[in-house]
């Protein structure tokens, strides 16, 4: 049995949450090989404990149990311990989150624990938390371990037999048809998604169902976009927008958002959206600054602006490294407990500012009420400013000063407080979406800084996450590590599309036809179509999932897809458009069973029904900026722009046939496979937007 003084096999990783556990006494091992061939070898199940660094329930499993030396014994006498960041594995969270579901009929969750049997890695018990001892209907870890133990060495048989069931269950799960099949493609899902979410609305709160309360921005894009649509009527484009709108206000209202510091927490665990679980996640937030970016052109609304704007400083301000890539996370806990940076006592905020200060403060933030959070006040807009400045008798802008200035106050406090911890590993994938978020934040508010930032992590990612043709999914001390996969590819080429949207680098064009050659080379299932989550040279699992539905993150094939589609009809490349068409086909039995499910295949869907709408501006100059501006002003979700100044290099396919008319910025306008006259003025340029729609 190992010496518990000394440390385990996690000496050398550099994933944090990892390294939480590197002075354990149990015996961990990350997944490898060594950790798998020991488990053959002397015919121990795999205690396999996936999680993640902001994970609060995973650390108290660690405290209560992991750090524990009579429990680690028991694990180390009797199985071979691997512990998974999912954040760098997220093909085996995939995986056995899945079979956790399949197993016990329950939602998986952090942290998973599953038992597997050492020769295949299928698994045979799982679940999430366990205590340390028996209660609220969990068994105790202890006793856990040692029955599983004995039923691994006594139920042999059963166990294959689960385990042959199991695996044919991963395989009835691939919900795909062959693209052949498939005889065509219809917008009935888009107006069955609608009705879907529609009945799933909280109209009272926003957001859907009750608590917990995720933000789902794929579905909240679903509702914005369905306003643009073409397939539903104007009243339920109506119901749509109010859906839309609703959710982003009443979130950005809420506790879920920082109201001092910026930036989303990762879910409530109430329906109003007050208390969050305080972890912060990169990609919740890139993804919810494009929501509110989008908000923000429709409706011009001060607290959409508010919120991109202390986001996005957020952003650059605790989530950006000196090299240019975005952190991970934040913890939910600092000082060993769960929210203790971000809440405050009265006493506290009274001490810091003045009696009139206090009285608006109070008011604002709910510190009038009683305590929300485990007797603390958790900060959150109980009056909004315009109904205070009444109440006051107070000009709002005037108002508005009085609350920033307390707020100031407030945040300087808090900054002296210990921080949570921050996951500062590099991930690809996330990297993407917060691009893309930083990018659409700096465009909303002509906002140069934001779009710098995200073009210092465009260029951290080629330069560190981009070797020998492929990319990597995750960089920290200096060290870049593991082969990327389908959402690696996906995220960061859809944030390309998106900056190249914003300004033009001929680098950043070639850097994504690259990406898209090597999706279509190690993923691409050329059989039924689709993409798998791993390359074709990847390590063996015991499944290869194709994912088709969004979860946190919007789904790889629906993002891939939706990026080939409008890539195939930039350049006129024909693969690309064939593999979307072949992408659509393939998830279309899953689409039509679950359309709320499938939102980002659903933009592929509208777009493949109806052509984007691609604006070509060829000039240089200031003056190219300001018809970049034309067609960028409102909100125009199946509007592609490039403004591709006259120096640029070797356009690609058929971008090189749209020149300038002299030296007077030109515009091409093209719908599908028909181009406009070039448009030399720019006020023809906005009478033709604003004739053929958005």
């Amino acid at each position: 049995m190992p010496n518990p003084s000394v440390k385990n096999h996690l000496q050398g990783q550099t994933s944090p949450y990892l390294l939480q556990h590197v002075d354990n006494p149990v015996d961990w091992y990350p997944w490898d090989e060594e950790a798998l061939a020991r488990a053959q070898e002397e015919d121990k199940p795999i205690l396999l404990s996936i999680g993640y660094s902001a994970c609060h329930w995973c650390h108290v499993m660690a405290h209560e149990s992991f750090e524990d030396s009579e429990t680690a014994a028991v694990m180390n006498q009797y199985f071979i311990n691997i512990k998974v960041d999912r954040e760098e594995r997220p093909d085996l969270d995939q995986i056995y989150q899945l079979a956790q579901q399949m197993l016990t009929g329950r939602p998986g969750g952090w942290p998973l624990t599953m038992f597997l049997e050492p020769i295949k890695q299928a698994p045979f018990f799982g679940g999430t938390y366990f205590p340390p001892e028996e209660r609220h209907g969990l068994p105790g870890f202890k006793d856990l371990l040692q029955r599983v133990a004995e039923y691994f060495h006594t139920r042999r048989e059963a166990i294959q037999s689960q385990n042959e069931r199991l695996l044919d269950a991963f395989e009835d799960l691939d919900a795909r048809l062959p693209a052949a099949e498939v005889e065509g493609l219809n917008r009935a899902p888009l107006q069955a998604a609608h009705r879907q979410l529609a009945q799933a609305f909280d109209s009272r709160h926003g957001g859907f169902r009750g608590a917990p309360k995720f933000p789902n921005p794929s579905s909240i894009e679903r509702c914005l976009r369905d306003a643009r649509g073409e397939h539903l009527t104007e009243d339920e484009k109506q119901q749509a927008l109010t859906m839309a709108r609703l959710t982003l206000e009443q979130m950005a209202q809420g506790g879920i958002y920082d109201q001092l510091g910026g930036g989303f927490c990762r879910y409530s665990v109430d329906e109003k959206w007050r208390i969050p679980h305080f972890e912060k996640m990169l990609y919740d937030n890139g993804q919810l600054l494009v929501l509110y970016r989008d908000a923000y052109r429709l409706w011009g609304s001060g607290l959409f602006r508010r919120i991109l704007e202390e986001t996005g400083h957020w952003v650059m301000r605790e989530m950006q490294s000196p090299e240019g890539g975005y952190y991970s996370s934040l913890d939910a806990d600092s000082e060993g407990h769960e929210g203790k940076f971000y809440v405050w006592t009265q006493g506290q905020v009274r001490a810091l500012l003045g009696d009139e200060e206090y009285a608006l403060a109070a008011r604002y933030f709910g510190l009038d009420q009683p305590a929300n959070f485990e007797g603390y006040w958790h900060l959150y807009v109980a009056t909004a400013s315009e109904t205070l400045a009444q109440e006051m008798k107070t000009p709002t802008p005037r108002l508005q000063e009085q609350l920033t200035a307390a707020k100031q106050k407030l945040f300087a406090a808090r900054e002296a407080r210990i921080r949570p911890g921050r996951d500062d590993k590099i991930l690809t994938a996330w990297n993407g979406l917060m691009i893309k978020g930083m990018v659409a934040a700096g465009q909303a508010l002509a906002q140069p800084v934001f779009i710098a930032s995200a073009e210092r992590a465009v260029d951290f990612v080629r330069a560190h996450l981009w070797q020998k043709g492929r990319l990597l999914v995750s960089y920290k001390d200096g060290r870049a590590q593991h082969r990327g996969y389908l959402d690696d590819y996906a995220f960061l080429l859809d944030a390309l599309l998106e900056l190249l949207q914003v300004r033009w680098r001929d680098g950043d064009l070639s850097f994504a036809v690259d990406l898209a050659e090597v999706v279509l080379e190690r993923f691409e299932d050329k059989a039924q179509g689709g993409f798998y989550f791993t390359a074709d040279d990847h390590e063996i699992l015991i499944h290869r999932p194709v994912p088709l539905m969004d979860n946190a993150t919007p789904a790889g094939n629906g993002v891939l897809a939706w990026s080939f589609l409008r890539l195939g009809h930039l350049l006129g490349e024909m693969r690309y458009l064939k593999a979307a068409e072949s992408t659509l086909k393939a998830a279309w039995k899953s689409i039509q069973q679950t359309p709320h499910a499938h939102c980002s295949l659903l933009k592929t869907l509208e777009e493949w029904l109806i052509p984007p709408q691609i604006v070509i501006l060829r000039g240089g100059g200031e003056e190219l900026e300001t018809w970049r501006a034309v067609a960028a002003a409102e909100y125009a979700p199946r509007r592609v722009t490039l403004a591709i100044p006259l120096e640029a290099q070797d356009l690609p396919g058929i971008l090189g046939e749209y020149r300038p008319q002299g030296t007077a910025v030109t515009a091409y306008v093209c719908s599908g496979h028909t181009c406009s006259a070039p448009l030399t003025r720019r006020e023809a340029l906005k009478e033709h937007l604003a004739t053929q729609g958005r």
